[in-house]
């Protein structure tokens, strides 16, 4: 219609084609989540985000394959569960389906998303005061190419660990010792805190250990380094300890462990 189109995609269409596609065709609500590696039919599964935007606000449904019947299905955005880095397909129909194709809901007159704060700065740097849904792509594209590693030279799943939230009564006893402590409010009793700046805390940026270990740059990345298998699965519990020794704070895998 004259506000929104809907974009169905196959399963196997990689996920920054889609991203790129949208963004020349100024199709907005995606273009914060460009550079995320992967296809369309895993970007429902983790309810993929980035930069102040998430998949759910955008989707429309999915399809897909019931494998023990063979019956296909079109899951609706209720339907998928949706929560933070979480969906359906990750519990109660973890290993029971295959996505086909998804469908998305774009604006064909979209505002730029500036409620990340780092890409705000990058504009207000630049003096852009009105920037396109292609200038937000341009600057989170530097962004993470400055802090994250391309899976491409070192092999690695991204974000291994979610955000915790904790009740605001132990983020303020924690930022009492840790004034740097940021926080990102959830309600009026919960609060979202940074589990790289956990991981860091615990002398673990950039820690190697053998095959495996966290990337220089952003210690929420496990990287690869050579033939790492269970490796990765113990250093990442080695973390998970140390955090939960130093902060009492339990932090739960981003990744899905099959």
């Amino acid at each position: 219609d004259h506000q929104n189109v809907l974009i169905e995609a196959g399963a196997g269409v990689l996920w920054d084609d889609l991203v790129s596609y949208a963004i020349e065709n100024i199709y907005g609500g995606i273009e914060n989540l460009i550079l995320i590696p992967g296809t369309v039919g895993a970007a429902p599964i983790q309810n993929i985000g980035a930069y102040g935007q998430e998949l759910a606000e955008t989707f429309h449904s999915v399809n897909g394959v019931l494998l023990e019947s063979g019956e296909t299905k079109t899951f609706t955005k209720d339907e998928c569960k949706f929560d933070y880095r979480d969906s359906v397909f990750k519990n109660e129909l973890k290993n029971k389906i295959i996505i086909t194709s998804v469908r998305l809901r774009l604006n064909k007159k979209p505002k730029a998303q500036l409620s990340y704060q780092e890409v705000k700065n990058e504009f207000e740097n630049q003096n852009v005061i009105n920037p396109t849904i292609k200038d937000v792509s341009r600057i989170i594209t530097k962004l993470r190419r400055a802090r994250l590693p391309d899976p491409k030279e070192l092999k690695n799943a991204g974000s291994f660990f979610k955000n915790p939230v904790i009740p605001l009564e132990k983020y303020k006893s924690i930022s009492d010792t840790y004034p740097d402590l940021k926080c990102y409010p959830v309600d009026d009793d919960n609060v979202k805190i940074p589990a790289a700046w956990l991981i860091e805390k615990c002398g673990l940026k950039g820690k190697r250990k053998g095959n495996v270990g966290t990337h220089k740059s952003q210690p929420l990345v496990i990287v690869n380094y050579g033939a790492a298998g269970k490796e990765v699965l113990d250093f990442a519990t080695m973390i998970r300890e140390s955090v939960d020794e130093m902060f009492n704070i339990s932090l739960e895998f981003e990744v899905n462990i099959i």
